[in-house]
């Protein structure tokens, strides 16, 4: 896919991309609004189950808002917050505090719905299309520009007051429609291929699970006598499996958090400290802090062997039940619960079957707790079924090749991702900085043609 480029150039300062057509010129935002940038209201709503839409950072994203990920709010806050701020159609949105900083979507609807302060408001005048601007704030050179700017408190954050005064290329306003519809169309086609590489990947996982959760609940021979376990969710296992509680096998184990005060006794030492955010659901390889051999004799931290199999105990739906397989001897933290290697288990099985046990852990569980945690006296009296150790075995050699396949079709489809992202940016940049010229282009005649010629740009082409 190729395209022209302008007859003539100008240099221009390198935040708007160094060089722009003759006929061009740039300008700040703050310039091209119609009411000044402005955000969400700055309190804490009262949620409710249903009433009006209110969306905040978490439901911007490719450009687009997700009402799916919008919580409500009632009709009165509604009123009240909208005394500040109204919603209205081709609004655009900025994300200007927290992990997704810069992010930014157009409302593509007149349905009534209000923003939190974490979003940005940038309502476009007479002077500019606002898809064009979109795709601007989209664009490589301005994201950069987001990111030398922002700041930092307990997040990185940017203030509406920087991003009013963030340049922008201003090319006549038919050229800005013409690049808009361009873009739109051609980001649509990779955004589409963008969301098969990311529903493949998804299907990879769930096949990945699947054959753990078979492996290590039923086995690798399917004509192998069964029994009920006893357990509902899990269902009948192999005849010749015992089927038991983890406290009847195994030894847990937990540990602690050091000190802060005085922190050179207790940290920056020679022994690797793990918390339940090093948990990777694999292997653990890696750790990020150490501590003191005073840590372990003075305070509650205790160190466990290599291929311990750890679990997450604490930390909300989003955490507990991550786990690991230990590779290397490790002190751990309160919040991290260790089965400690047993001579008629193999670890690497274990972890696989607590692998497999993630979604079960907090059935029946009780707790007042807004973040529940599972503890190691639940941990222990929950089911556990073991093969006799050869055919553990067995199941270890057959998943790891089996896994090791699933790995290679997702790290395929990864690479497929960033290849279309980082595609649909440079074309994104290429256009709006006029790179290329696109005013006589015209959307295809031959879509099917299209898609092919999309697919081999996303996969193949550079701007």
């Amino acid at each position: 896919m190729t395209f022209p480029a302008y007859q003539e150039y100008k240099n221009v300062d390198a935040s708007v991309g160094g060089k722009l057509p003759d006929a061009w010129d740039s300008c700040a935002i703050k310039h091209l609004v119609s009411t000044p940038v402005t955000d969400g209201p700055h309190e804490t709503p009262n949620f409710i189950d249903e009433g009006v839409p209110f969306v905040s950072a978490e439901a911007v994203s490719t450009g687009r808002i997700n009402f799916s990920k919008a919580r409500f709010i009632s009709h009165e806050d509604h009123a009240h917050y909208s005394r500040k701020y109204l919603p209205r159609k081709n609004d655009i949105f900025i994300v200007k505090s927290g992990a997704t900083t810069g992010t930014v979507a157009i409302v593509e609807t007149s349905q009534e719905f209000n923003i939190w302060s974490p979003l940005a408001v940038v309502r476009c005048s007479e002077k500019a299309d606002p898809r064009y601007v979109l795709h601007c704030l989209r664009g490589t050179t301005f994201q950069e520009n987001i990111i030398l700017n922002w700041s930092f408190g307990t997040q990185q954050n940017i203030g509406m007051g920087i991003i009013e005064n963030l340049q922008i290329p201003v090319p006549s306003l038919p050229e800005q429609t013409q690049i808009a519809r361009f873009l739109d169309h051609e980001t649509a086609k990779i955004d589409s291929l963008i969301h098969e590489q990311k529903r493949l990947i998804e299907l990879l996982k769930e096949k990945r699970q699947a054959v753990i959760s078979h492996a290590v609940t039923k086995g690798l021979d399917f004509d192998v006598p069964m029994k009920d376990s006893g357990v509902e969710w899990l269902g009948a296992v192999p005849a010749h499996w015992v089927v038991g509680k983890n406290k009847w096998y195994l030894e847990t184990a937990s540990g602690g958090t050091p000190p802060t005060c005085n922190r050179s006794e207790f940290y920056d030492g020679n022994i690797p400290w793990l918390r339940t955010l090093d948990l990777n659901n694999g292997e653990v390889n890696n750790y990020e802090v150490t501590v003191t051999q005073k840590a372990i004799t003075e305070t509650s931290c205790r160190i466990v062997p290599k291929n311990s199999v750890l679990i997450a105990m604490y930390g909300g739906d989003g955490t507990i039940g991550k786990n690991g397989l230990l590779c290397f001897d490790s002190a751990i933290n309160q919040a991290i619960c260790a089965f400690l290697p047993a001579q008629n288990l193999s670890s690497k099985f274990l972890h696989y079957f607590v692998h497999f046990y993630r979604p079960y852990w907090m059935i029946g569980a009780e707790s007042s707790r807004k973040d529940p945690n599972i503890g190691q006296d639940r941990i222990g009296d929950h089911p556990l079924i073991i093969p006799p150790l050869a055919e553990q075995h067995e199941i270890v050699k057959t998943l790891s090749t089996q896994l090791q396949w699933f790995d290679v079709l997702a790290a395929e489809a990864f690479r497929g991702v960033e290849m279309l992202t980082e595609r649909r940016a440079a074309l994104i940049s290429a256009a709006v900085t006029g790179k290329i010229d696109v005013r006589e282009w015209q959307p295809p005649s031959d879509e099917i043609a299209f898609d092919e010629e999309v697919r081999q740009a996303g996969l193949e082409a550079t701007v």
